[in-house]
């Protein structure tokens, strides 16, 4: 492991479909509590603006940078606070499930649009195009979002991985059927085995944090999302959050960032001394047959 060591809030933020102007209010609550409690970057859910999925998006949905982005640029300078948090972007003639870091002085470096766009979704958004990473204090910060973590979208963290990322952050917005209770297992080993799939092989960090609430309006009208925060190294779960839909907390880990030694074609060898392209590639496959 690396010598330096952060504190990551994850924010299990409320968010309300149709409603920028009150989940705002709430991401600044999370903001200034995520100050107070000595964070160094906070991770707030997808879509936190309009919610994932909401009919607003077609309509509503403002560029980047725009009201909503300036925001938390604005916010993020008042609290020295690096944020990543996804929001709805309109660009020309599409809407895109885009997800932003900004520094601590307010500026955004990195925007990033998610490309693994449910089928369900792509009535309201459009497919990214591209990847990227950004150098921070805290060590190279990759972004994606939610659902480009799944286990047959796994090549978009290995790319992010090959770029040197040594923090995964992934704004999400996990949702579950409403009769889910706290006592089920919701998600098994949906997210946790690609994230840990990624961290093991890699020596990186992958951080979600989820928002919590009911779906109102659009495809996944009356299912929840229900909380679950996840952060996930090489040893395996480091934190998770509380599964409620009333869960509104922020959840805060101690990430010890992982040294990334391997770079460009030492990276391809370091994988096939792990057995990676002898087990891993044909399991992943075998899945899907």
């Amino acid at each position: 492991m690396g010598d330096k060591s952060i504190k990551v809030g994850m924010g299990q933020l409320l968010v309300e479909g149709g409603e920028p102007g009150r989940n705002l209010v709430r991401a600044g609550e999370m903001i200034r509590a995520s100050k107070e409690k000595g964070c160094d970057i906070l991770l707030l859910p997808e879509c936190l603006d309009l919610a994932w999925t909401h009919p607003s998006a077609k309509k509503e949905a403002q560029p980047i940078p725009g009201p909503y982005s300036d925001k938390l640029c604005q916010l993020a300078q008042e609290s020295k606070l690096f944020i990543c948090a996804g929001l709805t972007e309109q660009c020309g003639n599409h809407v895109y499930n885009t997800a932003i870091l900004v520094n601590s002085s307010g500026e955004i470096i990195l925007k990033y649009r998610k490309i693994n766009v449910l089928t369900i979704a792509l009535d309201f958004y459009a497919i990214g195009n591209s990847l990227s990473v950004a150098e921070t204090p805290f060590g190279v910060i990759g972004v994606n979002i939610c659902s480009d973590n799944y286990i047959d979208a796994l090549e978009i963290g290995h790319v992010l991985a090959r770029m040197g990322a040594q923090i995964i952050l992934s704004p999400s917005s996990w949702t579950v059927d409403y009769s889910i209770v706290e006592t089920d297992d919701p998600y098994g080993k949906k997210w946790f085995k690609p994230f840990h799939t990624l961290a093991n092989l890699y020596n990186l960090a992958i951080i979600s944090a989820t928002s919590v609430g009911y779906i109102v309006g659009g495809p996944y009208e009356g299912k929840k999302m229900a909380g679950c925060s996840l952060a996930v190294g090489r040893e395996g779960i480091i934190v998770q959050g509380r599964y409620n839909e009333f869960a509104g907390d922020l959840v805060t880990a101690n990430i010890n960032v992982p040294e990334r030694k391997e770079k460009g074609t030492a990276i391809g060898e370091m994988l096939k001394s792990k057995g990676y392209y002898k087990n891993v590639l044909p399991n992943l496959r075998e899945m899907h047959n």
